[in-house]
């Protein structure tokens, strides 16, 4: 610690010992940076703030039926775009700095000039407060130039809102129209395709495999009841070629014959009220139903009508009336299962065909029904960008109420001067303080016995104070003074400057 004490005191005794060039640097900094200072141009400086007020009462009650755009990035984009060429134009236009300009190249100055002079922030603690500050040599152009800058910051926020706006709509309207084009062509496809394979086409009976796995199934049952209709047939025919007529009618009741025409015509009777004439088990039981007729009248010529005696049983006459409609339902089931055998037939034989149909049959609907949601969509974002554009140029939804109008002080307020001579006069000391350490480094001295012994490692036996005459002693003190006095005057001078600057600018 005392080794870095002595150290510094080291270089503090060598910068005394060069006191008059840090002087003479110290004066010779100050007086031509306090003679560049002077030399500044005066500028006024207008200010003002505005703020922003994007709190709308219509943004709550139309959200979801409206586009809600980002109304705070919006104001920050159009901040950082502010100070764009178009505008710095317009604002010239405005305040009339364009009457002295007659060549591109004093635009180009102008315009530089005017980006350089213009200054926007906003607030840290509140992002809708904005400053604007314009800077002039004159005043009243330094007024204007705010003013005027504050009307393009509005009018810009308006007409960007009218353009996107507008340009929204112009997109959807080319959108909607391209897709219902592109609805009509897959229509037409659509009902060209359907048209073309009509008999190929899925119903309400589901699509192909379905069809095939529910004709198999009935024929499967018709198959399984005719098999029981057959052997039901079997075994009536059975009883009645083994059962002996032992019960002979009391009475002419009629024949067996006559029952089962009675049966068959029962029953021809209900069939021609469900089918035509021409339907398979019509014309089976009508087939029947002749060869019956024809068989009675045969017997009825040969034997007479007393053959029929024995037949006159009730029971007898039953179980012949119960085979009548057996056979029946057997023919009635035999069209059937001909019938569902032709229909799976057919469908075994398109299992190629039919699949790939209902294949390109759902890619068609597939995509028909894509375009129709987009369709219907891009419906509802018309809707909804009109309204939005409704609200816009009918309501605002950004507010901007300028907090305080643009402010330009009596006497020029920029640069600061007095802060400017102050940092002069820093540099100035700073300067020749640096000036006088180089020195002492470059050519060091013993200033303390402790540097002695460090530096020639011998022992230090003592030390010899020096002993001034009165006549060295007076003009030390008279050295001292005029140097106090040299530095006091730099003080002087910068208060000088300081007041004087003070009085141009307060």
């Amino acid at each position: 610690m005392q080794d870095t004490i002595a150290q510094l005191w080291s270089y503090v005794l060598g910068i005394w010992r060069h006191r008059w060039l840090v002087l003479i640097v110290a004066w010779v900094v100050c007086m031509a940076g306090w003679m560049w200072v002077w030399r500044l141009p005066e500028a006024y400086v207008a200010t003002a703030r505005v703020y922003v007020d994007s709190n709308s009462v219509l943004r709550p009650l139309l959200k979801g039926l409206t586009i809600q755009p980002n109304i705070d990035q919006r104001i920050a984009m159009m901040s950082r775009t502010l100070l764009s060429r178009p505008n710095l134009e317009k604002l010239m236009r405005m305040t009339d700095l364009d009457l002295d300009v007659n060549t591109e190249m004093e635009r180009e100055e102008m315009v530089a000039r005017l980006r350089k002079a213009i200054s926007l922030s906003g607030d840290r603690a509140n992002s809708s407060l904005y400053s604007i500050s314009v800077m002039d040599s004159n005043r009243d152009t330094a007024k204007r130039l705010a003013q005027s800058l504050i009307t393009v910051f509005i009018e810009s926020s308006r007409t960007e809102r009218r353009d996107g706006g507008s340009g929204a709509q112009d997109f959807l309207d080319d959108q909607i129209a391209d897709y219902e084009k592109r609805l009509i062509a897959a229509e037409a496809r659509l009902a060209e395709f359907k048209q073309s394979n009509v008999d190929m086409l899925p119903g309400s009976g589901g699509d192909y495999y379905s069809r095939l796995q529910a004709s198999r199934a009935q024929l499967d049952e018709a198959l399984l009841q005719l098999r029981e209709a057959e052997n039901r047939r079997r075994e009536l025919e059975r009883q009645l070629l083994g059962e002996e007529p032992v019960f002979l009618a009391s009475g002419g009741g009629g024949s067996p014959m006559d029952a089962r025409i009675q049966s068959l015509q029962l029953k021809l009777d209900t069939l021609r009220s469900r089918y035509t004439e021409k339907h398979p088990e019509v014309r089976q039981v009508q087939g029947l139903l002749d060869e019956l007729e024809e068989e009675r009248a045969s017997q009825l010529a040969v034997a007479g009508p007393s053959a029929y005696g024995l037949s006159a049983s009730p029971v007898y006459q039953g179980m012949r009336g119960m085979l009548a409609e057996t056979e029946a339902r057997v023919a009635e089931l035999r069209v059937r299962v001909a019938e569902y055998e032709s229909r799976v037939v057919e469908l075994e034989n398109k299992v190629n065909s039919i699949p790939e149909v209902e294949g390109q049959l759902k890619q068609l609907d597939r995509d028909y029904s894509v375009l129709v949601s987009q369709h219907q969509q891009l419906l509802q974002r018309r809707e909804s960008a009109k309204l939005s554009e409704d609200v816009e140029q009918k309501t605002s939804e950004v507010t901007f109420r300028v907090i305080d109008p643009p402010f330009v002080p009596i006497k020029p307020n920029e640069p600061n001067k007095v802060l400017l001579n102050a940092g002069v006069l820093l540099l100035g000391i700073g300067g020749g303080t640096m000036v006088g350490l180089l020195l002492s480094i470059l050519s060091p001295i013993v200033s303390d016995s402790r540097t002695l012994v460090n530096v020639t490692g011998l022992p230090l036996l003592g030390t010899v104070t020096l002993a001034q005459s009165a006549y060295e002693r007076r003009k030390e003190l008279y050295a001292t003074l005029t140097y106090a006095s040299l530095v006091v005057a730099l003080f002087l001078v910068y208060a000088g400057l300081s007041l004087k600057q003070s009085s141009l600018i307060g």
